[in-house]
């Protein structure tokens, strides 16, 4: 099926910015990121459409767009979540320079229209609760953050109520993190790719239950390096005539992922030989810690990618 109206939305964390392109000009608004701005997102829309409809194109960022996306999907409306990298490729072929939220609402509405994305397919229920666990966790995390910034320069009229609320906060972060490792223990599939993610070196049960989500089949992804570019650790050159710059992370995809894989990679860049001995390499080729720690995540998520095609567990004695 083919779409004449295509709508590119940006996600941020508040807010997302939305361009509806209808015969070759733009709409554009701003609605906040929760159910009230989803609905008004909708009676824009279809104000503009009629009885048109519209194919809603987005980049999969994990947190940020699901919630979007799940709500318009269960409205029966088309909906395509793109990797981000494609999207990126997509703005150095127009050579488009303009970095704006609205900017990138355009060319994600050009995409669309040019590319017909296939529709986004819901992932199963067993991913659909892993990551709600997922985001209570994040929730809860922040939550604890906010509490113990006011403990710092509260006054001691009410550092007793501030701890208190920590306390039930930290007990919830718990039995919410147990949940999660419960929930994962009872799925006969999840647990199977959880025990194999497992038998990688420094990988805990938080970048387990983020790369289980990353690699659900929901996803497609054919590849490690789709996930890596889903993740936002995919590298880009900045070259220009003669001049040749350094390559750098696109701070794009799925932030919460990185996070989950950050403290893990510090941890095999010191203690797997196999990813210790990537580190050096690049570490004596001039690269900075920065760039040498999203190198190590991006050949995590290598290993575990291979890890869960394979079925088998990590072997330290095949090169990736």
């Amino acid at each position: 099926m083919s779409f004449s109206i295509t709508i590119g939305v940006d996600i941020a964390k508040k807010k997302f910015d939305v361009a509806c392109l209808i015969e070759g000009k733009y709409k554009h608004k701003v609605f906040t990121n929760d159910e009230p701005g989803f609905i008004a997102f909708v009676a824009w829309f279809l104000s503009l459409c009629g009885d048109v409809k519209p194919l809603i194109c987005m980049e999969a960022t994990g947190a940020y767009s699901l919630p979007i996306a799940d709500f318009l999907v269960n409205n029966s409306y088309a909906v395509s979540l793109v990797n981000p990298a494609k999207i990126h490729a997509f703005a150095r072929s127009e050579l488009s320079r303009a970095k704006t939220d609205k900017a990138d609402a355009k060319l994600i509405a050009r995409y669309a229209a040019i590319f017909q994305p296939p529709l986004w397919t819901p992932p199963p229920i067993a991913i659909r609760e892993l990551q709600a666990l997922i985001r209570r966790v994040e929730h809860l995390l922040e939550m604890i953050q906010m509490e113990r910034n006011r403990l710092d320069t509260a006054d001691k009229t009410i550092r007793t109520s501030i701890e208190s609320i920590l306390s039930a906060l930290e007990a919830e972060l718990k039995t919410t993190r147990k949940a999660i490792k419960n929930h994962i223990d009872n799925n006969p599939d999840l647990k199977q790719r959880s025990d194999l993610l497992a038998s990688i070196p420094d990988i805990g049960d938080v970048a387990i239950a983020y790369l289980l989500v990353a690699m659900s089949t929901h996803h497609n992804f054919s590849s490690a390096k789709q996930v890596a570019a889903f993740a936002g650790l995919a590298p880009a050159l900045r070259e220009s005539g003669q001049w040749r710059g350094n390559t750098h992370i696109a701070k794009t995809g799925d932030a919460a992922l990185r996070k989950a894989l950050y403290m893990p990679a510090l941890c095999a860049w010191r203690f797997n030989p196999l990813i210790r001995t990537f580190c050096e390499r690049l570490k004596n080729n001039g690269k900075n810690g920065k760039a040498i720690a999203c190198a190590a995540m991006r050949k995590l998520i290598h290993i575990a990618f291979g890890v869960l095609k394979s079925g088998k567990p990590f072997d330290p004695h095949y090169a990736v």
